[in-house]
Formats: C-alpha cells, structure tokens, sequence
C-alpha cells in the first residue's frame, strides 16, 4: 500500500458510514420529494389512514407545515439535496474536508426534526407516517455520519 493510500485511509471516515449515508439520503430525499408533491398538488393521497392520532392530511395542512411561508417538506427536499450531495462527495473524494460540513448538516437536520416531532404530538396532536419516515431517516443519517467521524483516526489531519 502506498503512502499516499494509507493516508487516505486515515483520514476517511469508514465507508460503511459513508455508504450508509449516501443511500439513506436517496431515501430522504424520495421521502421528500412525494411530500413536497403532495404540498403542490394539495393532495390527499398520502395512503396514510386519518384516524386520530396518525393523520398526515392534518400535519401536512396545518400551521406548522409552513415556516416563514415555506413549506417544509421543500425544507425536507433541500436539505437531502444538500446532504446527498455532501455525502456523495465525501464518499468520492480523497479527503476528509466535507467532515465538519456533513456533521453540521446532520445536526441541523436533527433538530429540525426534534422541533418537528414536537409540533406533531404537542400542537397538531396527529402524526404522519411519511414525516415519520423522514424523521426515522434524518436520525439515521445523523447516527451514521456521527458515529463514521467518531471512528475517525484521532491523529490524521485533514
């Protein structure tokens, strides 16, 4: 292995998280994108059963579907559209420079979704499934691109 490798190797995070993070990204973002659909359209066909407490047409029409005037499910399709793009170049580049880019993404993701989860159970008093989904993947991706930089090797430098 040549030196140049090596390094490489120390300096990435393992490409298991890398991987992982890209695909739950892809995930998210379709997530996002049939949400973002189902916005634009005022849809009703989000094959999620409205009976009390799991009704995405309330979460999904309410006052906190909308913040500042933009609804979050196109907040939900950018931010995958910046996390896979983050998480795509990490896995193709050669350094670890995208770290602190990734982490800070990831943690603006899950407290967004902390807020989110909030409004659906103490303001709504409904869930959705599908932005339960997207909350399942935000967390995931936060797990994976935390627990690969952790796994980092404390002595390389980027």
């Amino acid at each position: 292995m040549s030196d140049v490798t090596a390094a490489v190797r120390r300096t990435a995070a393992p490409r298991w998280s890398l991987v992982s993070a890209l695909v739950l990204c892809v995930v998210g973002l379709g997530i996002s994108i049939y949400l973002a659909i189902e916005h634009a359209t005022a849809g009703t066909s989000l094959a999620c059963p409205a009976t009390g407490r799991i009704d995405c047409v309330k979460v999904t029409t309410s006052s906190y579907s909308e913040i500042f005037g933009i609804p979050v499910a196109y907040l939900g399709v950018a931010y995958f559209v910046v996390a896979t793009a983050l998480a795509f170049l990490a896995l193709s580049s050669t350094a670890g420079s995208l770290a602190l880019a990734r982490v800070v993404v990831a943690v603006a993701g899950i407290l967004f979704v902390l807020y989110l989860v909030w409004a659906e159970l103490f303001r709504i008093h409904a869930i959705c499934l599908w932005c339960t989904g997207v909350h399942v993947v935000t967390f995931l991706v936060f797990a994976v691109t935390v627990l690969g930089e952790a796994l980092r090797d404390p002595d390389a430098v980027d």
